[in-house]
């Protein structure tokens, strides 16, 4: 008579290379996903960033990061240097409005 043991499948997943390989993958992709939230969210708080073109950005540099050996190491820096030209765009965006806004009133 069969044991309990050798009638139900082992329901492990092996380990092989190809898993070890897929949870390494998953785990560097949540890395950069939870980076790329934190400085989303961190533009968003502490600057006036357009959101669009901050998602924009950080997706370019992700993509950018992607394609090097170390995606993991690229893309928070990259990230925030692109971040902060968004914001330094839009800030001097903000100060030309201003003055076209001043040389209108005069007119």
């Amino acid at each position: 008579m069969k044991t309990t043991n050798e009638i139900q499948p082992k329901l492990t997943t092996p380990v092989t290379l190809a898993n070890r390989c897929v949870g390494t993958c998953r785990k560097l992709i949540a890395q950069i996903r939870k980076t790329k939230v934190a400085i989303f969210t961190e533009f968003i708080e502490t600057r006036e960033t357009h959101q669009r073109l901050l998602l924009l950005a950080l997706n370019e540099a992700e993509a950018l990061a992607w394609q090097t050996g170390f995606p993991q190491l690229v893309f928070p820096t990259l990230a925030r240097e692109k971040a902060e030209a968004v914001a330094a765009w839009e800030k001097h965006q903000r100060s030309i409005n201003r003055m076209n806004s001043a040389l209108s009133l005069r007119a």
